[in-house]
């Protein structure tokens, strides 16, 4: 058992001690904080206060409630929400050309000189028709242009009412959509969680398995074939048995992963019930910031989830081993891969197709294949507690097909390590099977 723990402790802290790791490690928190803070700023910072200039050729009141409408928009929400247009209205009557024309020269310059960010012609038209111009150097952002066309068309909408003697008032009560709230109800009782953070968790939990397999396995296949290609293998080989050397590899890198991924849990976990008061100490207006909240995970599902990652790490870990000991070279070792993505990728795209129906008959059956396992059960708790007999019995299937699993590797990998020249074949690697 020491040999075994050498092989761990040498794996974890290698692979800590290296720049990508740190760098890694600091850069994901680094980028959380990013995603709290930038959106905040650009919110409340870059889109400042427009100046426009509203060229009101129209026989009725519709520019004058236009100019209303657009004097109260905001930019964010709350008190400190700043107004989104400074509106100069212009009666034009019939030169509404004339008018424009002579407002060209001061549109589109610096905000440090007098001027107009643009203009805006609303004539008769606007409601027969339907169309308004605008004039300015932003009619490339697609955002002010909507933000602009979503202000002014209630007021159309309005005017023609209006003019079809419809009572506005009893249209936009009739015409009022719903908010559809969600709440998740497990086992006959309320959780408190919305829809879409049940989503978010579901989605979280099967991205944090898939992105460790393929980073973290991909460097248990890529450290085998280097200690292959260095002969330091050899060396081992002459204190261990192969199967003492695979599993300590495959533990060790596993824990890098749990500490990695704990560490970013924990930065994601902060800014989110944080990100108000960081933008506050920033001197950024919180109510213009986008919501960034990080799916709570109770206890029992974290357990679900420990389980199930450290089993579905150690058996895809075994395979990557494997497909390691196979290669000569890591060109080789990205070629006999794909099998293992395969696996992967149909374990994680099966979240999404059955997060829809999470107790279907599909999702009994994927519960239950070894592969897929690791991916199916912690999405399906995440949205209904599973009996604990399905649970075991899911747990059981698992360490089963892990067994198996790494009995093979074993094989392979036992001849694998001192093999060189030529990539492995399907026939080799049966024959090493057989022989090992």
């Amino acid at each position: 058992m020491h040999k075994i723990w050498a092989v761990i402790r040498r794996e974890f802290v290698e692979r800590v001690r290296t720049r990508a790791f740190l760098l890694s490690t600091i850069l994901f928190p680094l980028f959380m904080a990013a995603m709290v803070v930038i959106p905040g700023f650009l919110m409340s910072r870059s889109t400042g206060t427009q100046r426009l200039a509203m060229v009101d050729a129209t026989s009725d009141q519709l520019g004058q409630r236009m100019a209303t409408s657009l004097s109260a928009a905001r930019i964010g929400r709350g008190e400190a929400a700043l107004p989104r247009y400074v509106v100069t209205r212009i009666p034009a009557a019939d030169r509404a050309i004339a008018v424009r024309d002579s407002l060209l020269p001061m549109t589109g310059r610096s905000r440090k000189l007098e001027g107009f960010e643009g203009i805006l012609v609303v004539t008769d038209s606007t409601v027969t028709q339907g169309k308004a111009e605008y004039f300015g150097a932003n009619v490339a952002s697609f955002d002010d242009m909507r933000e602009l066309e979503q202000t002014i068309r209630p007021i159309v909408i309005g005017r023609r009412l209006e003019g079809l003697g419809v009572d506005l008032d009893q249209v936009m009560k009739s015409v009022q959509g719903i908010d559809l709230v969600t709440n998740k109800v497990a086992d006959g009782k309320l959780t408190g969680e919305s829809g879409a953070a049940t989503f978010a968790l579901a989605y979280a939990m099967g991205f944090i398995l898939y992105f460790s397999l393929l980073i973290f396995g991909t460097q248990v296949m890529n450290s085998i074939v280097e200690e292959k290609n260095n002969r330091i293998v050899e060396i081992l080989a002459s204190s261990l048995t192969p199967f003492q050397m695979m599993l300590g590899k495959v533990v060790g890198v596993g824990l890098v992963a749990l500490l990695q991924i704990g560490i970013w849990a924990g930065a994601a976990t902060f800014f989110s019930a944080n990100q108000a008061k960081i933008l506050g100490a920033l001197g950024i207006a919180s109510s213009g910031a986008m919501p960034f909240t990080f799916p709570a995970m109770g206890p029992g599902l974290l357990i679900v989830f420990l389980v199930f990652f450290s089993l579905g790490f150690l058996l895809y870990a075994a395979m990557y081993a494997a497909v390691g000991a196979m290669s000569s070279t890591t060109q080789d070792a990205g070629q006999l891969q794909m099998p293992v993505m395969m696996f992967v990728l149909v374990g994680f795209f099966s979240v999404f197709a059955l997060i829809r129906d999470p107790n279907g008959t599909a999702a009994h059956v994927l519960s239950f294949v070894p592969m897929l396992t690791p991916f199916v059960i912690p999405m399906r708790y995440s949205i209904s507690p599973l009996p604990m007999v399905e649970l075991l019995t899911a747990i059981a299937v698992t360490v089963l097909g892990l067994l198996a699993v790494v009995w093979v590797a074993a094989r392979i990998y036992r001849v694998g390590i001192l093999s060189y020249g030529k990539k492995a074949s399907m026939r080799d690697m049966i024959r090493w099977i057989r022989t090992a």
